[in-house]
């Protein structure tokens, strides 16, 4: 057996109700700074839910709510600028990936000099190490698709590049995870998140950086969303699925942080970057089957083991694994989702290849084989229409 490591050390909540756990938490004295986007977590109640918790443990709070579906560089410095001007303790990250992972690039550049990108590896990055821990984080996900609340790791745009970043400093202090807050997503978007979720899990399992912990995360994440995906697409209001749904999320986020994202995932991120209509769980199940087909014989074992964790009990052979995703993507009527649909032109798939292997190519490098970047165009025509 490979050695291994396990380093996980964020404090988490879970269940209905566990946001009130904020009014016991342990936090530094002064002011919190709420990071959210949009208008949905402020209409339905959830800013005034965190911010009553926090006020009730004797803290201030300022929030800002300009987070984008895919957060921006741009944006990450302004929420900087305004955590640094108002002396800022804390952060809350409250919304979906892009609330806690701004949050999270957010306090590290409370403390540390310089910009976010100074600190990613890929691209245009700087490169740098991250010197000092950031603010303390409290990741509060109103989605079920990053994991972000369970793993060291953003996402952040910048231009053309979509990067992955981070590290151990970037870890939340807390995370509560309260299926309460996730209960009014929208059908489609309860089935890109979940897929997004799904696919953390698979991938991790199908990456040669498993490990027994790992997996173990990823095969119980596969299995909850096996269950309770497409009932929580059908039926939003059924509090059971949407906490399976949830709980498969976090212990993805698990995986992230102890294997990897493999190919899919680099390809995914440059074209969303190219195309940002383009919703990252749409990008992952529109090139699923032709990313996983090339895997069928290096990994066959490893499709086999996913197949039955997703309930396919006498799944034996790798084809049954295609068959299986395709028939959950069926249940959750995400089955014809086609690059064309988000205008993504073929002319362009040789500049997404080249951005996915500049960006992130570190994915490709846990992948049971390497793909070629004619691999990854392939993927790309198969994924058109």
């Amino acid at each position: 057996m490979d050695n291994f490591n396990f380093y996980m050390p964020t404090r988490l909540y879970f269940g209905n109700g566990s946001v009130q756990k904020l009014a016991r938490a342990r936090l530094p004295e002064g002011r919190g700074l709420i990071v959210t986007g949009g208008t949905s977590t402020t209409r339905l109640g959830y800013v005034a839910k965190v911010q009553n918790a926090l006020a009730e443990a004797g803290h201030d709070t300022i929030v800002y709510d300009k987070v984008q579906p895919n957060p921006t560089i741009e944006g990450v410095r302004e929420c900087a600028a305004l955590c640094r001007a108002e002396g800022i303790s804390f952060v809350v990250g409250l919304g979906g990936g892009s609330s806690i992972d701004t949050a999270k690039a957010v306090a590290i550049m409370a403390t540390n000099e310089g910009d976010w990108w100074d600190y990613i590896h890929g691209g245009s990055g700087g490169g740098k190490r991250i010197a000092k821990a950031g603010l303390p984080v409290i990741a509060i996900p109103t989605t079920a698709g990053t994991g972000t609340e369970a793993d060291p790791f953003t996402v952040i745009t910048n231009g053309e590049e979509k990067i992955g970043g981070g590290g151990e400093k970037c870890f939340p202090a807390i995370s509560i995870v309260d299926p309460d807050f996730m209960m009014s997503v929208p059908p489609h978007l309860t089935a890109y998140q979940g897929f997004d979720a799904f696919f953390h899990a698979a991938e991790g399992y199908l990456a040669k950086s498993a490990t027994p912990i790992s997996e173990m995360f990823s095969l119980k994440a596969i299995e909850l969303i096996g269950r309770s995906l497409a009932t929580a697409v059908r039926e939003g209001g059924n509090a059971d699925a949407r906490a399976d749904v949830a709980l498969a999320n976090t212990l993805a986020g698990f995986v992230e942080t102890l294997s990897s994202c493999t190919g899919e995932h680099a390809i995914e991120h440059a074209l969303s970057a190219y195309y940002p209509s383009l919703p990252h769980g749409a990008g992952l199940i529109i090139i699923s089957k032709a990313y996983w087909s090339r895997f069928t014989k290096p990994a066959g074992d490893r499709l086999i083991a996913i197949a039955r964790a997703l309930g396919r009990k006498d799944a034996d052979k790798p084809a049954d694994f295609i068959d299986a995703l395709t028939d959950l993507q069926k249940r959750c009527n995400v089955h014809d989702l086609r690059l064309s649909d988000y205008g993504v032109t073929p002319a362009d798939f040789g500049k997404i290849a080249d951005n996915a292997a500049d960006t992130m190519g570190g994915l490709f490098r846990v992948d049971p084989h390497p793909l070629s970047r004619e691999d990854v165009i392939g993927i790309l025509e198969e994924s058109y229409r």
